[in-house]
């Protein structure tokens, strides 16, 4: 019945986009570790970032792997290969003992990153039209809840780890942190592992392999019925039909590279134009580096270690809500409005993050001096007593030289705590609306768009070359991140996450187009018809 289809494709989406639980919670549980992994590794800021965006690199790898893999054997069988990637990455990364062991470890779960691209292909292959949007967009959600857990779970585990309990201890709580913040991944990347094996094959993908038998099946336990009741050969057959009709349109097979190749043709211009404009501006404005250094990052507001954790906690909750209310409009109000407002809201929040790090200043008063005792050489700050810095850059490069490197990094926390004078209300709200705006807008509307308009047969090769334009964005974003702190400031960091993202918002308002509640082959008929009449 057509309850009944309409269960199963939700329970199979859910399966798929797992896999964005499981990349919310490894991004989040990394930003957790970093300046753990920075003490114990004794780690540059530049390898700090190294560290961090591993996994950015990673994918890049693997998102062309990935295009080969899903059109040979198929999008299910890919997703299982990642989610071992998962689960692989996870044990490693929590027993690495080196800068390099951690480094390919977090390399090897980058891998698994075209999880991402994979969910969003195969959803939209066995969805119904105007089920699509939502169901692709629960990746997102997932991805949120995966960034909330994961916060949630490091503030947990740093909590214990200062607590001095002998539950604690006993477990190594307190010597170990950051190990048992990266071990957690192990479980529920495990867990999807086991679920995808329950998932059908993609409809769409055995009818591009003339398994026509095979397809019937799986369209049989997914496909809606229009009457309402048991679903009939009748219709199955009208849609095999549909999709075989929609496949020969499309005119092109082959190898990854000659997909690629036809993308680049007069007859894909406009599919291209809007991949790499959605593409560019998801990472443009370095929303993985925010959500990669949450905790650090709030820790310069001089709120302290557990408050900073405790504020990225704020960052998860508004990535979940903000993704549930795209779920909620994502097929009512359309991609277009939601993707042009989403990131018009970015900038703004990116200008007040700025301004608020910009008019910060920071002295190193008699009273501080006298708070930050705990500093064994604290004397050596003595010749900055009552010296205001207007400048974080030129604070942090003072601390160093009258500390050393080593000393200035463990206790940059507890003095900026002690000395800033900041506005930093202002920039957590800044910081946790920008993620919603995010969240609420070009999170999902990319991986929903590219479902649509990318045609069937170079899916494989053409949705992992827009996903590597974001991953390779998000790498730098998040390698230089550390850097552009301690060199450039948090202030004029933001100003370039902003100029980034009006380049963005123009991209998006001059390429996108409507796609709500349009069957996929009418979608690709009139992208491609466009571009011929261009």
């Amino acid at each position: 019945m057509k309850a009944n289809n309409s269960k199963r494709v939700l329970y199979v989406a859910i399966v798929v986009t797992l896999g964005g639980f499981i990349f919310g919670l490894d991004v989040a549980l990394i930003s957790g570790t970093v300046d753990f992994l920075k003490v114990e590794f004794g780690l540059s800021e530049f390898e700090k970032g190294l560290i961090a965006s591993a996994s950015a690199w990673g994918a890049l790898v693997a998102l062309p792997l990935a295009s080969v893999i899903s059109e040979r054997l198929g999008r299910k069988s890919a997703l299982i290969m990642v989610a071992a990637l998962y689960v692989v990455s996870a044990v490693s990364s929590t027993f690495a003992t080196s800068f390099n062991t951690l480094f390919a470890a977090r390399f090897l779960g980058g891998l698994a990153f075209s999880s991402l691209s994979l969910a969003s292909m195969y959803i939209g292959e066995v969805s119904p039209p105007k089920m699509r949007g939502k169901l692709v967009s629960l990746n997102q959600i997932n991805i949120g809840v995966g960034l909330l857990a994961a916060y949630c779970i490091n503030y947990i585990i740093l909590h214990g780890a200062n607590s001095g309990a002998d539950w604690a201890i006993s477990l190594g709580v307190d010597q170990h942190t950051w190990r048992w913040m990266l071990g957690v991944e192990i479980i529920p990347a495990t867990i999807w592992l086991i679920l995808l094996f329950t998932i059908p094959k993609s409809s769409r993908w055995l009818l591009y392999k003339s398994r026509v038998e095979e397809a019937k099946k799986v369209l049989f336990r997914l496909l809606p019925s229009a009457t309402g009741e048991q679903i009939t050969e009748m219709e199955v057959n009208a849609k095999v039909i549909s999709i075989q009709k929609s496949i020969e349109n499309e005119g092109v097979k082959g190898s990854a590279w000659s997909q690629l190749k036809e993308l680049f043709t007069p007859r894909l211009r406009k599919v291209l134009l809007i991949g790499v404009s959605i593409a560019l501006a998801q990472q443009i404005t370095g929303i993985n580096a925010i959500k990669y250094y949450a905790p650090s990052l709030f820790e310069q507001l001089g709120i302290g270690r557990d408050s900073a954790f405790m504020s990225a906690i704020w960052v998860g909750l508004s990535s979940f809500l903000a993704t549930l209310l795209s779920l909620a409009f994502i097929d009512r109000l359309g991609r277009k409005p939601i993707a042009i407002g989403g990131i018009a809201m970015m900038v703004i929040c990116l200008g007040v993050c700025s301004y608020g790090f910009k008019s910060a200043t920071y002295t190193i008063s008699n009273n501080a001096l006298v708070q930050l005792e705990e500093i064994p050489n604290v004397s050596a700050l003595k010749p900055l007593e009552n010296k205001t810095f207007y400048s974080d850059v030129n604070f942090k490069k003072a601390l160093k030289e009258a500390l050393g490197e080593q000393e200035a990094h463990k206790y940059a926390s507890l003095i900026l705590q002690k000395t800033a004078n900041i506005n930093s209300i202002l920039i957590l709200i800044g910081v946790i609306l920008f993620v919603a705006a995010y969240n609420f807008s070009l999170g999902p509307i990319m991986w929903v768009l590219l479902s649509e308009i990318v045609p069937t047969s170079l899916r494989s090769g053409v949705i992992p070359f827009f996903a590597l334009i974001t991953a390779l964005v998000s790498a730098f974003a998040q390698n230089l991140f550390p850097w552009q702190l301690e060199v450039l400031g948090a202030g004029n960091t933001f100003l370039i996450f902003m100029a980034f993202g009006v380049v963005g918002f123009v991209l998006l308002n001059r390429n996108l187009v409507e796609t709500k509640n349009k069957p996929i082959e009418e979608i690709e008929a009139e992208l491609i018809g466009m571009s011929k009449k261009k």
